[in-house]
């Protein structure tokens, strides 16, 4: 497992680099006009980076199972917070959305909390209910319940992205577990309704599937992201215009240096870039899966499962997002996107996935 540990370590080293270098280059000119410091979102970036080392570095040092007893209390948690953020004058809102707690300088989002400790919940009662999951009643009925209060209450921000990235992260496991199909379909045919209603009858979210279906046809409206973002792609042919000379990041492209960043990171580095960067996940996403695959305990088999999926699932939108093929979400990409409350609790996510193969090998 070392080897496995090994690699994962060095990609994560080499996602940050990239993502400092890239946040620095995609948003220095508009830090710059809008708040007069070009470093600004590059010094946050590294302020949050060391955060997550710090935390990361901690939760290597322990051991993962001792998270056990607190999957209950951390999920309590996680209810409270996503409650609090929705009060207004507690939680603060902007661009219409009230997703985070604010403190001085510093910002939280409690859904990226919210999804590390639905994770650690989930393994822990796939690990207590191994030979029950199959069943409805005990095994697959209670983890939907909880998953549904944290999706309603991370829907009410309005977050649908990470209300369904949670929700994909605890099917996976549940399948994973040997959770029957038929109760996933089950679960699917549920969900429809409230998707056809949350999607279609919120005029921001229909005028993103419609901008997605044909974003030229409103090239400078509800298709501008997904339009400058595949104009950014284009522009950088094979070996990108050079780092730093992107033309898309001149107020062309919105939210340059978070959502899309990917696209900036084509239009500078080219195809050769983005290639590289996909095929670094994917590496990724495999050494995360061998790891997975030779845990013997099941509590940290489940997690690492879910933490791989996790990761996986955000690369997977980010960048589906970005090349035009899914329908814009907020999801950053993950460790290379600017975003504190993401990065952070990705990297704690890492430093469990580490944790878990360290305890392994002794």
């Amino acid at each position: 497992m070392r080897e496995i540990r090994l690699s994962i370590a060095v990609l994560v080293t080499l996602f940050i680099c990239i993502g400092t270098i890239m946040i620095y280059s995609s948003s220095g000119v508009y830090a710059m006009r809008e708040l007069g410091d070009k470093a600004y979102f590059l010094n946050r970036h590294l302020f949050f980076l060391f955060i997550g080392l710090i935390l990361a570095g901690g939760v290597m040092a322990v051991d993962y199972r001792d998270l056990r007893p607190w999957a209950k209390p951390l999920i309590i948690c996680a209810v409270i917070l996503l409650v609090l953020v929705l009060v207004p004058g507690i939680g603060k809102a902007s661009y219409g959305a009230r997703r985070w707690f604010k403190v001085g300088v510093l910002s939280f989002q409690p859904s990226e909390f919210a999804k590390l400790a639905m994770l650690v919940y989930m393994a822990d009662f796939l690990a207590r209910k191994q030979t029950k999951v199959s069943g409805f009643w005990n095994g697959f009925l209670p983890p939907i319940m909880i998953l549904g209060v944290m999706c309603l209450l991370i829907i009410k921000q309005p977050d649908l992205g990470n209300c369904v990235l949670m929700a994909s992260m605890v099917v996976i496991l549940l399948y994973v577990a040997g959770g029957k199909l038929g109760h996933i379909g089950l679960l699917a045919l549920a969900a429809m309704p409230f998707l056809y209603v949350l999607v279609v009858h919120v005029p921001y979210r229909w005028a993103r599937i419609v901008a997605f279906l044909n974003p030229w046809e409103d090239s400078k409206g509800i298709g501008i992201q997904l339009t400058q973002s595949q104009i950014a792609l284009g522009s950088g042919g094979l070996f990108g215009v050079g780092l730093g000379k992107s033309a898309q990041k001149l107020f062309y492209l919105p939210a340059a240096h978070t959502d899309f960043i990917f696209s900036i990171i084509g239009e500078e580095l080219g195809l050769a870039g983005t290639l590289a960067v996909i095929s670094m996940f994917v590496i990724f996403i495999w050494q995360g899966a061998r790891l997975a695959k030779r845990v013997t305990d099941p509590f940290g088999y489940y997690l690492a499962v879910g933490i791989v999926a996790m990761l996986g699932l955000q690369t997977v939108v980010n960048i589906g997002v970005s090349i035009g093929a899914l329908p814009t979400k907020g999801l950053p990409l993950p460790f290379i996107s600017y975003g504190g409350s993401a990065l952070i609790f990705n990297m704690i996510s890492v430093g469990l996935l580490l944790n878990i193969s360290r305890i392994q090998d002794q």
